[in-house]
Formats: C-alpha cells, structure tokens, sequence
C-alpha cells in the first residue's frame, strides 16, 4: 500500500456525481480551483483563481439587504451593474453566510484528503457495480500537486479506478510523482501552432506537447481537441494535431469536442464579461469535416466526450 498524506489540504469548489463522460463507468469529480491557463471559452471560470471567490445570482436575491449590512468594505450595492464592487471585495464571504437565498455564494472550499475520500465514500458500491471510479478535473489538478498526488494515493488505496482530466501544463516532477497513480489522462490538445494557442489560452504549449509524450508512456492516455471556432476549426490545425498524436504511444482515437456556451452565464455570476459572447457555434457539417480529416488521417474519431 502506498503511504498516505491523509492530511495534506486543497481547495475544491465542487464535488459532482454521477458523471458519465469523463472516464469509463460513472464516475465522481472533485473540481479543483485554480489553473495556469486563461482559455477564453473555458466553461468553468470559478476554476481559474486558486482562492475562493464569490459568486452573485440576481435571480435568487430578494433584496433582503442582509449582506450590505454585512459586508465590512462596503462592496455590495443594488445600484451597482454587477451589485458586488469587485474592486472593494476581499472574498471575505461574511455576505454569503448571511444571505437566505444563497444569492450569494462563495466557490471553493479548503478540505483534506480525509475529507474528499470521505465524500467519496458514498459512491463506492457504485464504483465497482458500475466499472467507475474518481476523476480529478478543474480548473488544473496539477496546480495543487501535493493535493493531487496524495488524494490519487488514497483512491489507490481504495482500490477505485483513477483519471485526471489535466492540461498537462506543469513541471517535469510533478508528471513523474502523480501520473503513476492514475489509470486514465484525458486531456486537451486546443493547437499545435504556438501563437495561436498562446493567443488564446495565455500559455506556450511547448511544456504541454513535452508532458504529452511522457504521459503516454506512463499511462491510457485519451486525447480531447475541443474545436473552437477562429481557432482551431480548420483541417490545417486539426491535421498538425494528429501529426503530433501520432508520436503518442498508444493513441488511437480523437475525440472532437464542439465549442458551446455551458458556462456563459457563470462570468456575470463573477462580475465578468464572457470573451466569446459573439462567437458562433460550430455547425454540424463542419464537425464533420473534421472528423474525416481525422479518419484520414489512420485515427478513430469520435465527436463528443
């Protein structure tokens, strides 16, 4: 058995069960906070900041006026566009533990390992029933390692079946002490060219290409290409991805990923404007190009998760 931090800490602002598209069988995802990336179309943008932060539904408020009085920087006002002054807000989180609605609501929660796992209880008949198991996502696992690792471990431990849906952006060292102890890598090749993946996503992609190559030689490595319109929706930049794939042992299979709006409501919820508020969907038959492109290129090709 593998020895176990039981105690190391992270901040998760999610635990979500019975998902079916994120491994094999159905699965429980602690959602990490935190992420090195600033993808414009990303649908979870609670995830990007590692600290907690708060989070305004006007649908919800009743205009009780319990949180003004609460907060101690005065950062809350009706007359305000997004009623929280972000410039004001330490997320202190006084007003959502005031707030009887839960209008207010601050995302990210401190726990330990002991904590997750003991959460994950609840779904361990339902593991082995259902050929499932746990799945780290985000926001970046990869940016709380020792939380990461130690959780993986413990999972282990259980004998649960493990995946990571990971960028792949971090130091050599943590691919090497984390990704013995998961089963299953899904992850994200968004661009080969590295302008455009900087553009759009704030990073070079040369750390990402590199732990690519090292994470399939350590584990079932599942590539995603969520094909985002301006970006990466032409058969050039899909054809230099299965370029690349093809140096990646194992790998058989391309999943195609359509561009969508999910998380378009949760950056107004943050006080933030979405990026990609004028970008149209991807339409079918283009969907379908690339997938043969794809086919053509000697790989499986499956569109969606």
């Amino acid at each position: 058995m593998n020895e176990v931090n039981y105690n190391a800490e992270g901040t998760l602002f999610n635990i979500q069960r019975y998902s079916i598209h994120d491994g094999p069988g159905i699965r429980t995802i602690p959602f990490f906070k935190g992420c090195p990336l600033s993808c414009q179309w990303c649908s979870n943008p609670e995830s990007q900041r590692l600290k907690p932060e708060l989070m305004f539904n006007k649908i919800r408020c009743v205009h009780c006026g319990k949180c003004t009085d609460a907060c101690p920087r005065q950062a809350i006002a009706f007359t305000h566009p997004y009623f929280v002054d972000r410039e004001k807000c330490n997320q202190c989180g006084e007003c959502a533990d005031v707030c009887p609605t839960h209008a207010l609501e601050m995302k990210g929660t401190r726990m330990s390992v002991a904590q997750v796992i003991d959460a994950l209880k609840k779904e361990e008949t339902l593991f082995r029933r259902a050929g499932g198991g746990v799945t780290l996502s985000g926001g970046e696992p990869l940016t709380q390692p020792e939380f990461a690792r130690e959780l993986l471990k413990a999972c282990k431990d259980k004998g649960w079946h493990t995946a990571i849906e990971t960028t792949a952006y971090a130091p050599k060292r943590v691919i090497k002490e984390i990704f013995p102890f998961i089963d299953v890598a899904l992850t994200d090749i968004k661009a080969i060219n590295p302008f455009i993946h900087k553009r759009y996503t704030g990073v070079d992609n040369r750390i990402i290409l590199e732990n690519l190559l090292r994470i399939a030689q350590i584990t079932q490595l599942v590539v995603r290409v969520p094909v985002i319109p301006g970006v990466n929706d032409n058969i050039e930049e899909i054809h230099a991805i299965t370029e690349f794939a093809k140096l990646l042992h194992g790998v058989d299979t391309l999943h195609l990923l359509a561009y969508h709006t999910y998380g378009e409501n949760k950056y107004a919820l943050l006080g933030r404007i979405y990026p990609m508020r004028e970008t149209a969907l991807v339409s079918e038959e283009k969907m379908e190009q690339l997938k043969a492109e794809v086919e053509a290129q000697g790989f499986h090709c499956q569109i969606g998760g």
